[in-house]
């Protein structure tokens, strides 16, 4: 998935814990998210480890910065159905999608989103993703540090080339 000098992008990052496995994995990494204060969180945690990220602050809501193609493309607990087409363009023929985000039930938890924009309704991510390939999704509900409950979709899909 991700390899020496895959293109990484990973979107709504926050203090950057997927962007920092990637860079352990080699990839080159791109971390974008609109809160100065996690990604300087996350700048520090990369210096600690002697790993280079960028580091960029935008406003997703406004589209994606000029950051060129990837080859993996990140997208955990981040949802916006409307730049879904626009966000896989900026994947390459081959590349790969990795996205986790809440599926409706999450509101049973009492903690998570609750806007129906930010909630997957069940069944729903493989067709938001259309036309990429998908090789492996999930819908699940799973413990989180054994107190709470997370509702769960899942996928890896690839941009047919």
């Amino acid at each position: 998935m991700v390899t020496r000098g895959a293109k990484v992008l990973d979107l709504a990052c926050g203090t950057g814990r997927h962007s920092l496995a990637a860079a352990m994995l080699g990839g080159e990494v791109t971390a974008v998210d609109d809160d100065p204060g996690v990604l300087g969180v996350g700048r520090e945690a990369a210096k600690s480890l002697g790993l280079s990220v960028s580091w960029v602050e935008w406003d997703l809501s406004k589209g994606l910065p000029p950051v060129g193609t990837f080859d993996v493309l990140l997208m955990f607990n981040y949802l916006d159905r409307a730049r879904i087409p626009e966000l896989i363009e900026h994947l390459r023929p081959g590349g790969l999608l990795i996205m986790e985000t809440f599926l409706e039930d999450q509101r049973a938890f009492d903690w998570g989103p609750t806007s129906p924009d930010h909630l997957l309704k069940r069944g729903e991510l493989p067709s938001l993703i259309a036309p990429l390939e998908v090789i492996f999704g999930r819908e699940v509900l799973e413990p989180v540090g054994g107190v709470q409950w997370s509702a769960l979709a899942s996928v890896v899909a690839r941009k047919v080339p």
